[in-house]
This record gives structure tokens, sequence and C-alpha cells, in this order.
């Protein structure tokens, strides 16, 4: 685990100061990729920490979830070949000391974003464990919940928009106002969207009106009856199916290998009864979204 110590009102990886005392202390997991087997020869030896370069994929926690929760779902993505770090945001994880203030979201497009600037400058760090491990122009982000907000922000506001990010996964999660900003005032990445047809809190208007408004590429795997947290946490074949379709999506925008998401959305259908669409409008999925603009 990285212990990211974040200065005051930083969003870049600004260095910290040895006498100056942090505000924000991001605890993060990095899981590396498979280095054995298959994966040996580009990878290092059976057993070594992996030499090759690998997209990084930051992952971000929903409120009052711990960031380890979700550990089923961030190491099926290590093993497709993804460096993934879950940072845990202080003041929104069930740890939090006094208990947890959804108002600190407003701080965490900055943290993500300074996430990103830590541990790509590690990867160029020869005293570092991710010394030459990151590929740094192939960088997601993902979120559920209110994670899913933040992701979306950094993807896709101008209040937060983070270049380094070449592709976004939403799960669950919606439009937020409170970031100030515009979405999509300057066209957008390439987004995944999904979303639990029964979630009674994040409604399934929000991911709709997200979808309806991002310009394409775009994708919307829809899960019927699916409730907020069960898809994500739960050992469900629908949880199998969104690490599925979130690896097909990640391996063709930052791998550049688009054959198996191209195969999964003309088939449109997964085994659970997912279903996933590239084309079709979901305006007048009509349900208000809380908090969005």
């Amino acid at each position: 685990m990285l212990t990211l110590d974040e200065p005051a009102e930083a969003s870049t990886a600004t260095a910290h100061s040895q006498t100056e005392e942090p505000i924000r202390v991001l605890s993060t997991v990095v899981r590396y990729p498979e280095t054995s087997g298959a994966h040996a020869a580009a990878a290092g030896s059976a057993g070594s920490e992996p030499t090759g370069r690998f997209p990084l994929v930051v992952f971000s926690q929903g409120f009052d979830i711990a960031a380890e929760a979700y550990s089923a779902l961030l190491a099926a993505w290590a093993r497709a070949g993804y460096v993934v770090a879950d940072p845990t945001y202080p003041l929104t994880d069930p740890s939090a000391p006094g208990g947890v203030n959804e108002t600190d979201i407003l701080n965490h497009p900055a943290d993500l974003r300074f996430v990103i600037s830590s541990l790509l400058a590690a990867a160029r760090n020869p005293h570092s464990p991710l010394y030459g491990v990151l590929d740094p122009h192939g960088v997601g982000i993902i979120g559920h919940s209110d994670g899913g907000d933040v992701s979306l922000a950094v993807a896709a506001n101008s209040c937060c928009h983070d270049p380094r990010v070449k592709a976004a996964v939403i799960l669950s999660g919606a439009e937020l106002s409170a970031f100030g900003g515009r979405y999509y005032a300057s066209g957008s990445i390439p987004l995944l969207v999904v979303q639990g047809a029964g979630d009674t809190v994040n409604v399934p208007g929000c991911s709709a009106q997200l979808y309806d408004e991002a310009p394409a590429p775009k994708y919307y795997l829809d899960i019927p009856g699916a409730q907020h947290e069960p898809p994500y946490l739960d050992p469900t074949p629908a949880r199998t199916g969104v690490a599925r379709a979130v690896i097909s999506f990640l391996d063709a925008y930052l791998k550049n290998r688009p054959a198996r998401l191209t195969s999964l959305v003309r088939v449109g259908r997964m085994p659970a009864g997912e279903t996933i669409t590239s084309t079709r409008v979901l305006a007048g999925a009509g349900t208000y979204c809380p908090g969005a603009p």
C-alpha cells in the first residue's frame, strides 16, 4: 500500500516539503498485473514484480464504502493486464474519524488528479517499486456512486478535467452541479456507463442523462433489476459481467484492442441478461436526477 500525502490545494504532483504538514493522506492500494505463466516473458519472471509497461487505472470508492470492498473487481482488472490503484478518500470512508462527511466529495477531483500525478511520478523514480511499470499514455479512471460522480468530473467537466485520462467507466454515477463547470464543454473521452435498472439510490435517470449528453464514443451497460451496490460488491453473475465489460472497454481504449468490445456491442446481450449499447438514445428513461445540472 502506498501513502500519498497531498499538500494544500494540490491538483498536480507538487513536491511535498519535509517541514510541511499534509492536510490529506490518501492511502492507496496498488495491484499489479499477473506476471507468471503466459505473462512472464513480457513482464519478468514468475513471482517477480512486473517490468513491462501497463496502463494505469485509478478507482474511486462510493460514499461510506471501503475502497477494498471492491477487491474482487479490482483484482479482475489487474489480472487482465492493468495496474489498478484504489485510493481511500479520507472523509467519506467508513473509517473516517468522527464519521463520514459527504460534502468532502468536492475535494475528490483534486485528490484523484493528485493520485494520478503521484503514481506517474513514482513510475519515473528509479527507487520506486512502480519504476518503469506504468504506461503514461494509458490512464483510465473508474468510479462507483459518488466515486462515479468524481470520475465523470475529471473525465468530462471543465471544472476538473485531466487531459492525461484517456477512458472512464462510471458505475451508477451522475453529473453533479456542485462541482461547477460544464460537462462535455470540450467533448469527452470514451465513456462506459453502467447502471442497475432497479437502483433506488442512483436512479437510472442519472446514468441516462450523462449518457445522453455525452458525445461518442460512449457505451451503456444496463443490468436488469440490479440495485445500487450488489453488481459491484457481491459475488454474482452481474459482477462477473461488469468485470468483463469493463475489461473489454479498457482494452479497446487503453490497449488499442477493440475487437472484444465491438463483438460485445454487436451481440448486445451478456450471460446474466445485461444489455450493452453504443447507439440507443436513452432520453425518456425519464427519472429526475437529484443534484444534477
